[in-house]
């Protein structure tokens, strides 16, 4: 029968913006006595399938979750969906705004370079003191020194200042620190992108050591994927700080590229909230016969449209556009851009000026796409309207791309090239000798 290590439930996690407190004298101290008195927070509003308060933003809403002891989960997600929040609030760094967090055991966690690091001290003294900290005598850190430096790679210093040491340094450590301390619950954030390859397979190899061999629980942030399905048994998704697919790691990929492409199957995105002196009207896509579209061959150009309005003399308002991978087979991270262009970058590139003069009117931007170039997948199409260096309107994730290979699925026997750009190249090759 399996054993239960973590159990979280009706978890909130709630930020003010822009000031700290409610706003007033008289409202803070409402607050501060009612959670003394175990009684609910006035100037919060619970509803049915939101938690409300004023000027905030919920990074965690309403989140049940339960970890068996053994698991090894990962936990994806685009930029903002809540996964950093979880692991700060399940390692104790913050404190939720409503719900419980429960252990059956004892965690370790590296979430950022240098975490618990004193910055002063050296390697070895930070050894120590983690250890301390995490409830180990002298002699039991002894025992496990050498292990940590040598996993670690960090021989030379040891007796250094970690002020001094690289961000690789830095990840090699904290990983080590926190992977040999036996815990029995262990939570690594995606920190672990920052050293190389060869530690990150190593890292992988320990986490999937003290899961099989100790019966201890991991959970794993990262955008890879790859490191996600090496490791992890079972998946996890985040989206605007809920759990929206969790299951066999496998299953729930598959099924996020299903709900991925439920977000947005409009080519055309019109603006409705018209205002100002100057405003994007539209934007949509053009396949290679000119035909508004955003399903077609990646073999083939296409275009993006931009049509935008001017009503005074401009010299510093320019469009933007970039696409960003909303695929899974490429990467979880919606924010992974994979090609950006201005209409200022086009004139720097092109006449070596910035200048974007233009008279009042409305216009239309349009830029080409040439086929081969992105591999097939979906892609996000985000486009701005820049005024000097500001984005004076941003519109993210309105139109999504569907790539499809099937003119040139043929070359590649082995199914999907890996990778974003995915464009035949020319072979040079000369004999030299015998």
């Amino acid at each position: 029968m399996s054993k239960l290590s973590i159990e979280i439930r009706n978890l909130y996690k709630e930020y003010r913006l822009g000031v700290i407190g409610h706003g007033s004298l008289y409202r803070d101290i409402q607050s501060f006595t009612s959670k003394l008195r175990g009684k609910e927070d006035p100037n919060t509003i619970i509803g049915s399938n939101q938690f409300i308060t004023r000027n905030n933003i919920i990074a965690i809403n309403n989140l049940d979750l339960e970890v068996q002891k053994g698991e090894v989960v990962g936990i994806v997600g685009s930029n903002g969906a809540g996964k950093s929040t979880l692991l700060k609030l399940m390692s104790r760094i913050t404190s939720p705004t409503k719900g419980y967090i429960k252990y059956y055991g004892r965690l370790s966690s590296l979430l950022e370079v240098g975490t618990g690091f004193h910055p002063e001290l050296t390697g070895k003294e930070n050894i120590y003191l983690n250890g301390a900290i995490n409830g180990l005598n002298e002699l039991e850190i002894k025992k496990k020194f050498d292990q940590i430096v040598d996993f670690a790679g960090v021989e030379n210093f040891v007796d250094t200042p970690v002020k001094r040491y690289s961000s690789g340094m830095y990840v090699r450590l904290g990983f080590a620190v926190a992977a040999h301390l036996e815990p029995d619950i262990l939570i690594v954030d995606e920190v672990l992108a920052v050293g190389d390859i060869k530690f990150q397979k190593k890292a992988i190899n320990k986490m999937k050591n003290v899961s099989t061999d100790f019966g201890r629980t991991v959970l794993f942030v990262s955008h890879n994927l790859d490191m996600i399905k090496q490791l992890c048994s079972r998946c996890i998704i985040m989206e605007k700080g809920k759990k929206i697919l969790d299951g066999k790691t496998l299953e729930v990929l598959n099924n996020y590229q299903g709900y991925i492409s439920k977000l947005s199957t409009d080519p055309v995105f019109i603006n409705k909230n018209l205002k100002g002196n100057f405003y994007i009207n539209k934007f949509y896509i053009l396949d290679s016969n000119g035909k508004i579209n955003n399903v077609f061959d990646r073999v083939e150009s296409f275009q993006i449209a931009i049509e935008y309005t001017l009503k005074e003399n401009v010299s510093d308002v320019y469009v933007s556009f970039s696409l960003h991978s909303a695929d899974i087979q490429i990467s979880v991270n919606q924010d992974t851009c994979v090609i950006a262009w201005s209409e200022r970058h086009y004139k720097r590139y092109k006449y070596n000026t910035e200048n974007v003069d233009k008279q009042p009117g409305v216009y239309t931007n349009t830029i080409e796409i040439p086929g081969y170039l992105i591999n097939s997948g979906k892609y996000y199409l985000n486009v701005g309207l820049i005024k000097g260096e500001v984005a004076y309107e941003n519109f993210q994730k309105k139109i999504i791309l569907d790539l499809l290979d099937e003119s040139s699925s043929h070359m590649f026997k082995t199914g999907r090239r890996s990778g974003v750009i995915a464009k035949p190249l020319d072979w040079n090759v000369k004999f030299i000798s015998l």
